[in-house]
């Protein structure tokens, strides 16, 4: 079987924030994960874990406080301005709120041509063309260039900021949160665009999102934050089937089913209690506090994340005896 390409490897990655008098908010507190050239890595968990920080170190809009992110070879941490810029052309990011990330004061065709000017890849009319090119790419009109952000609906904009991201032909693409702003109607529709353009383009992707259905249907390995941690990491199937550690186990179990009888049948698991501060958090695993099967190892140790099948990785001291559980 042929060798995958590791496009990107993120090494205990850290991104906290000095938060005043002594206190550091553990936004990201030493993530792993691999991403493969051509495949969707997912980053899922519940608002306020810490992903879409990830996916921004990530992709050097934040500045790491400690780890490594490698990208083709090279860690982006390290680089300087004419580097950056060259990073910049190879990874792109798709901004959650369309509204904010476009700025209303350009028209549709320089919004998608500012990163062809930066990085003077066409001019006149090759550069026109492309943008029209573009556009009818991301399922709209080359008529569409000359209006301005606010006469478009949410859907729309959020085409915009996908043709933007990939006027300047990237390899890797970071989505962050990409439909949440979305109507429902209009999510699937954004997501089946983001696969079709993959296909077409190769593109590899990191994947932000809350909706863990949707985030399967896009998947092909997906990763489950709490708090800063990476806590489960695994095959998409695998993951949705087998759900191994008892934060992913409650998060599954929440996923609506369309059929109303198998709804009703499904069995609930609730997550008691408030997500803990991210501010100076205590040592030991950061769900113990809210985990019913929690012990006093869990509140003292950190556990890592350790492969118990082929691929599927958990960070939970008691995931072993509470398989079948």
């Amino acid at each position: 079987m042929e060798e995958r390409k590791v496009l990107i490897e993120v090494k205990d990655l850290k991104k906290y924030f000095n938060v005043g008098r002594h206190k550091m908010l553990k936004a990201v507190d030493g993530v792993n994960f691999k991403i493969y050239q051509g495949e969707t890595l997912g980053l899922v968990g519940e608002s306020g874990c810490g992903k879409t920080t990830c996916g921004k170190t990530v992709m050097g809009l934040y500045e790491a406080t400690g780890g490594q992110v490698i990208f083709d070879g090279v860690d982006i941490h390290s680089l300087n301005k004419k580097e950056k810029k060259e990073f910049t052309k190879r990874a792109q990011i798709i901004f959650q709120d369309p509204y904010s990330s476009l700025n209303p004061r350009m028209t549709v065709g320089d919004i998608i041509g500012e990163g062809i000017d930066i990085h003077k890849l066409y001019t006149g009319k090759e550069r026109q063309e492309k943008i029209y090119e573009l556009l009818e790419l991301v399922g709209l009109n080359k008529e569409h260039a000359l209006r301005f952000p606010h006469e478009f609906s949410g859907g729309q904009r959020q085409r915009i900021g996908i043709a933007r991201a990939l006027a300047i032909e990237p390899e890797f693409i970071v989505c962050d949160e990409p439909i949440s702003a979305l109507d429902v109607s209009i999510q699937a529709q954004v997501v089946n665009l983001l696969i079709e353009l993959q296909k077409k383009r190769n593109l590899t992707y990191l994947f932000i999102a809350h909706d863990l259905s949707m985030v399967k249907h896009i998947s092909d390995r997906v990763g489950v934050m709490y708090l800063g941690n990476m806590v489960e990491f695994a095959e998409s199937d695998e993951l949705y089937d087998h759900p191994l550690h008892p934060y992913t186990k409650a998060l599954m179990s929440a996923i609506p089913i369309p059929d109303p009888d198998e709804e009703k049948r499904k069995k609930r698991i609730p997550i008691e209690g408030e997500i803990p501060s991210p501010v100076n958090p205590k040592p030991g695993c950061r769900f113990a506090a809210r985990c019913r099967f929690a012990t006093e190892k869990c509140k003292q140790a950190t556990p890592e994340l350790e492969e118990i099948t082929q691929g599927h990785f958990v960070a939970c001291h008691r995931v072993r005896e509470l398989q079948d559980k």
